[in-house]
């Protein structure tokens, strides 16, 4: 059971090793400009590997009779995005496992990758759990550790746990079928929750340091990307730029205050403490480009739009 990318090479892994019966995900969806419906990677990847795809959009009784009828031995499940009631936990008679891109019980949730990194941790991982009624708080099996460098972005770490996810399951279920497996119950106390990314706060506040909003851009790169509003000059319409890549950079003013090009050739803004320099963006309806790119065909703007409002 699961439905984005991350959650491929999970599949891939156990249908090497597995009588994989069906595969759950969620349903097709309008992509492109055409917004025609567009079957989930999870979807392609079992249609590749001809097993059989379902796509319930809640489990109904007509949904968990369904699954019931399959007979299945074991349920796993990986970012899956539906909520199981905790009568379909209980149908296999291995139960059901969760593969989980954190170190539980920190970033239960929606989110873990980016909250990781935004909030400047330095070392994360995958955690193989038992499945209960609670959000991510069932007993933990087994658990893979990754650091965190500081030029990692949510893309890299994203790649890397889903192929980590899938070793991690590889190991785990084994574990649980010849009955080694010793699940470790989680420090609830301790718990702490992904939520999901909302766009508003992707928006970058350079009141704040530059460490924080470096952490900030690149837990959200490439997706959905930090942004900042702009006015190229004085006549130009508020232009909105994503900013996907960033460093430290020499300079102070006021916060949010361009102070011209960096040493890379992309544009400087002061931050609460410094300033940093936009390597990498991307203008609405533009492609991606350097910050280089950016000022050899935009001028240079003087402040981030949201700088009028803080005077």
């Amino acid at each position: 059971m699961g439905t984005p990318d991350f959650a491929v090479p999970s599949l891939r892994i156990l249908a090497e090793n597995y009588d994989v019966v069906a595969v759950y995900c969620q349903p097709p969806r309008p992509k492109g400009r055409g917004m025609r419906l567009s079957p989930q990677p999870v979807h392609v990847a079992a249609d590749d590997l001809g097993i059989p795809v379902k796509t319930p959009t809640r489990f109904d009784t007509e949904a968990i009779t369904e699954l019931a009828a399959l007979e299945p031995d074991l349920l796993v499940v990986v970012a899956y995005g539906l909520i199981l009631p905790e009568q379909v936990l209980h149908l296999p008679r291995f139960g059901a496992v969760n593969g989980h891109a954190s170190l539980l019980p920190r970033w239960r949730g929606a989110a873990p990758i980016h909250r990781a990194i935004a909030a400047g941790d330095k070392e994360t991982g995958v955690s193989v759990m038992m499945m209960e009624k609670g959000l991510d708080t069932g007993p933990v099996i087994l658990e893979k550790r990754r650091q965190i460098a500081d030029d990692d972005t949510m893309g890299q770490l994203h790649d890397d746990l889903a192929d980590l996810t899938a070793i991690a399951l590889g190991e785990a279920i084994p574990m649980l079928i010849q009955g080694r497996a010793n699940p470790k119950p989680q420090d609830h106390a301790n718990a702490t929750y992904a939520h999901k990314i909302t766009d508003a706060e992707a928006e970058l506040d350079f009141t704040r340091d530059k460490d924080s909003i470096l952490n900030q851009i690149r837990a959200f790169s490439p997706f959905p990307a930090a942004w900042m509003l702009v006015r190229p000059s004085d006549k130009a319409d508020l232009q909105r730029l994503n900013c996907l890549a960033a460093s430290a950079a020499e300079g102070k003013g006021k916060p949010g205050q361009f102070l011209g090009k960096g040493k890379h050739g992309g544009p400087v803004i002061a931050t609460a403490d410094g300033a940093i320099e936009v390597l990498l963006l991307k203008p609405a309806g533009k492609p991606k480009m350097s910050g280089r790119d950016y000022l050899n065909g935009y001028a240079m703007p003087d402040h981030v739009v949201p700088f009028d409002r803080q005077a």
